[in-house]
């Protein structure tokens, strides 16, 4: 790559970069105009952790059914459940069986009846593994707005709980920000540099002081642990909602 073509590129991800911070203001500008409160929720998950998904189906029927009251503003934070995890993979089934013990079917039974009630198939096929890619897409994801984010924790999930995808597949990864209107995810991923820093910046900020996922963040300080019901969501709306000047 020439310098001049070096630069102009750098020049245009500065340029990006300054326009996302500048929607994301005038986002919220616009929802403290609607009169609605404004709700921020910083959510700490795991691409492999299928109550973190639960949550988030939860907490989006929550969010569906409370949009006329509050608006909401949600960004997504990276957790390692195992982050010695194998970039390559290993057999899921296999690593149930090994990670739960005579527990796993039990286990496994249970999830699949969860995801039933969201009119959904829990699939252990396929492969799992390091989950450190799919979270610097995530965060790539968020650079270009959040409902993109949130949209494409959404589309991994399906695909990782559903389709028997691999979670740090390269294709799997762009394919699915493709799918939900995120630029230039191909070429971000081949360099892994890059979003390196700030999923680590995040994991310090938001994850370092949790010992399990999904984890929650009302406001800054209103906080909820684990795949919690809509009704759990509803509530602390309320309470969040309370204290907001």
């Amino acid at each position: 790559m020439s310098e001049n073509k070096g630069f102009l590129i750098h020049h245009s991800v500065i340029l990006f970069q300054k326009a996302c911070r500048y929607a994301r203001f005038m986002a919220q500008s616009v929802s403290n105009n609607t009169g609605k409160k404004l709700i921020q929720i910083d959510i700490s998950s795991d691409t492999v952790c299928p109550w973190c998904f639960v949550g988030k189906k939860n907490l989006d029927n929550a969010i569906a059914s409370s949009k006329n009251q509050y608006d909401f503003e949600i960004r997504w934070h990276p957790y390692f459940l195992n982050p010695s995890a194998p970039k390559e993979g290993v057999d899921k089934k296999e690593f149930y069986r090994n990670k739960f013990g005579s527990r796993a079917e039990q286990i496994l039974a249970r999830m699949s009846e969860v995801f039933k009630g969201f009119g959904l198939e829990y699939n252990i096929s396929g492969l799992t593994g390091n989950t450190l890619d799919s979270h610097r897409i995530i965060y790539f994801a968020g650079q270009q707005g959040a409902d993109k984010q949130h949209n494409l924790v959404e589309e991994l999930s399906l695909g990782y709980f559903t389709q028997a995808k691999y979670i740090g597949d390269r294709e799997f990864l762009v394919e699915s920000a493709s799918k939900v209107g995120v630029e230039g995810a191909a070429e971000f991923l081949d360099n892994p540099n890059n979003g390196l820093k700030e999923v680590n910046e995040e994991l310090e900020k938001y994850s370092a002081h949790i010992n399990g996922v999904p984890f929650y963040v009302l406001n800054g300080k209103h906080q909820i642990s684990g795949g919690q019901p809509a009704e759990v969501f509803l509530r602390a709306f309320q309470v969040a909602a309370s204290d907001t000047a």
